[in-house]
């Protein structure tokens, strides 16, 4: 089912974005409303769309929302066609859905990684299938895929989502190589945000016997919706969103035994918590979406980051190379 804002339609700029029911995804979709676009929302749970969507009339923008599980190619594109119906051609699309089971390989069932491997890697190859569909036609656009730091060193706990995240790294060179060949104007950018306070740690399986945390350092998802915003503006192949990622990214690469052993001193207690609040919160919806509504923020924001060096960098950076193209 398909609803749209009362705000009617735009001339703005249409961005559909998958998992826009809570964390990156509906932080995401508030600062491009923010910025005059149009928002198409895609998740599976209705109760949390309809609180993006009054998020985005909120910030003045126009909205459209759609059910689907990115899972489930045939009701990603159905879910597309009708967001177009009501806002118009894509400009940009944003692969932000994923989920995540905690536990030791031999305590997650096949179904269980399975069902991660589905939503986080083919749910954005799904997405990124979909998007091209529509821009192919038009001979423009931009699809930005969120990755993770997991994508350059797994973590104990976390072999489903690690695996699949850096699937999503590779699918997106190999995508982005094909559009090259192909002279295509489309642009595609992945980009790898740090630990973020979002719900994911509240949805997320756990076999620990405690539910799951991020890892410190931990940031807020506006750091990544800004990440997301200037790799859609730049068309960067990739971006790492923070410092952190990117001494992660270095470290992996020039010592990667070193970092092996670096990983494995977190242990599985840096990434587990016994909070109370955080307990309360739990909402497994690895298989069925949540029944209540989640806000952009999760339970871990005492210590979060709402600010990062990098992406101050990168924006000036990107504004020196955009003046001396002009010359």
């Amino acid at each position: 089912m398909t609803r749209l804002s009362p705000l009617g339609k735009a001339t703005a700029r249409v961005v559909v974005i998958t998992g826009g029911s809570s964390g990156i995804g509906r932080c995401t979709a508030i600062l491009f409303a923010q910025r005059g676009w149009r928002i198409g929302l895609i998740a599976r749970g209705d109760q949390g769309l309809a609180a993006c969507r009054r998020d985005v009339e909120a910030a003045g923008a126009c909205a459209a929302t759609a059910q689907a599980d990115v899972a489930d190619s045939k009701s990603l594109a159905q879910a597309a066609n009708a967001i177009v119906a009501v806002l118009g051609p894509i400009d940009a699309w944003i692969n932000c859905a994923g989920n995540g089971v905690y536990g030791r390989l031999e305590d997650v069932s096949e179904q269980e990684f399975r069902r991660v491997t589905d939503v986080t890697y083919h749910g954005t190859v799904n997405g990124t299938r979909v998007a091209l569909s529509h821009m192919r036609k038009r001979g423009r656009g931009g699809i930005v895929n969120v990755c993770s730091a997991i994508a350059f060193h797994g973590l104990p706990l976390m072999s489903s989502y690690a695996g699949a995240k850096a699937a999503v790294r590779s699918f997106g060179q190999a995508i982005r190589g094909e559009l090259r060949l192909e002279r295509s104007a489309v642009r595609i950018s992945t980009v790898f945000p740090p630990a973020v306070n979002t719900p994911f740690f509240s949805h997320a399986l756990s076999h620990m016997g405690w539910p799951a945390r991020p890892a410190r350092p931990v940031y807020q998802p506006e750091v990544v919706a800004l990440g997301i915003w200037q790799a859609m503006a730049s068309g960067r192949a990739e971006i790492t969103i923070t410092g952190t990622v990117v001494t992660f990214s270095l470290a992996t690469r020039l010592a990667p035994g070193l970092m092996g052993w670096c990983v494995a001193q977190m242990g599985f207690e840096r990434q587990l918590t016994r909070d109370s609040g955080a307990c309360a919160l739990q909402e497994m919806t690895l298989f069925e979406p949540s029944q209540r509504v989640f806000t952009v923020h999760g339970p871990f924001g005492r210590r979060a980051r709402g600010w990062s060096v990098q992406l101050w960098l990168d924006r000036g950076l990107n504004a020196v190379a955009n003046l001396l193209r002009r010359r």
